[in-house]
């Protein structure tokens, strides 16, 4: 399929640290942007000094375009944004989001105030970015098109799949509600001991979301937190699952155990068997997970009630933690559709 084209006038926005028409200041360019040096904003006519703008109706909005003359809102310190290696911000972070099935899931959980949409000028069409647009001019979200090496330039996760969104940062939840039974449904809780890595943290959002956790707790910490490769890992399950920072997690398991909620940890070196939670599966339980090869800490696995392990009948010894989180919160999720029907 052939890229978008679009047949109104296009003004040369060019890669951050180039004033429109400008002589580049020095920022690195990508060879992938090759015929990428002009941009237009979707269904708008250009803005004044280079912006391109419309707002939720369609037209072209000046007011905006003026107050902001070379970048979107959230982009417009470019050139200082964190990258990957950057210490974590503090909260939950998620103000950037990339890749397409995370930008939409933003836009459908309305959550949290989305200040702008990049798409690349030369993407190709597709029925997930009609949805986005829709979906954008549904709440008035301003969208712009960008040259793709402006996009890979900001991109923090791999592959941006041609689209960045920045959001207000993500909501922590309350700790306390998370120990609360709702609507007659016990607390089903997820706790991460020093995940780093945060492909694992997402592909982990992503399966606490499909087995019906109501909580993930997350250390403040030496621990990852949302990432925009987290949330294009999570495929936009940071934007449903409910997630809340505590200072230290023994201190939030022993809370657990006050109010009664079972606290399993999960390692490999145990000879308790996953399958044994099915027991207290239907009470408040909350499965703790360590990161891949440190696995729990001392003071976590001294506090945890039980420590169990996935039954590994092959030859490799453990799984990837977000595998392991997959198979034990959808043990629990097993034993309490089994306990409905």
């Amino acid at each position: 399929m052939a890229p978008r084209k679009s047949s109104k006038p296009k003004v040369n926005l060019g890669p951050p640290g180039r004033k429109p028409g400008g002589r580049n200041t020095g920022s690195r360019t990508s060879s992938s942007s090759q015929g990428a040096g002009k941009s237009t904003s979707r269904g708008a006519k250009p803005g004044p000094k280079g912006v391109v703008r419309r707002n939720g109706s369609g037209e072209s909005d000046p007011t905006r375009g003026k107050a902001r003359t070379s970048a979107p809102r959230a982009g417009a310190r470019r050139g200082v944004e964190p990258r990957r290696n950057a210490p974590v911000a503090k909260g939950l972070g998620g103000e950037q989001i990339e890749g397409r099935q995370a930008v939409r899931e933003l836009l459908i959980g309305q959550k949290r105030k989305v200040r702008e949409i990049w798409i690349a000028s030369d993407i190709d069409a597709a029925p997930i970015l009609d949805d986005i647009e829709e979906l954008a001019h549904a709440q008035r979200v301003a969208i712009l098109e960008v040259p793709r090496r402006k996009i890979e330039e900001t991109a923090r996760s791999e592959a941006p799949q041609g689209i960045i969104a920045f959001a207000a940062q993500l909501e922590e939840a309350s700790f306390a509600e998370m120990l609360k039974t709702r609507n007659g449904v016990a607390p089903f809780l997820v706790a991460v001991d020093g995940v780093t890595d945060p492909g694992n943290l997402g592909a982990l959002l992503r399966c606490c979301d499909g087995a019906g956790v109501t909580g993930v707790v997350l250390p403040k910490h030496r621990a990852v937190h949302v990432t925009p490769t987290v949330a294009k890992t999570s495929a936009g399950a940071v934007e449903h699952v409910p997630m809340t920072l505590v200072s230290g997690l023994p201190t939030a398991i022993q809370q657990m155990r006050d109010k009664g909620i079972w606290v399993v940890g999960l390692d490999d070196s145990s000879r308790d068997s996953l399958f044994d939670i099915a027991k207290f599966a239907d009470e408040g339980i909350c499965i703790v997970l360590g990161a891949e090869g440190s696995g729990l800490s001392r003071l976590v696995r001294e506090r945890c009630d039980t420590i169990v392990s996935i039954p590994m009948l092959g030859q490799v010894s453990s799984l990837n933690v977000s595998a392991a989180a997959a198979l034990a919160t959808y043990e629990v999720t097993r034993v309490r559709e089994a306990g409905r029907a």
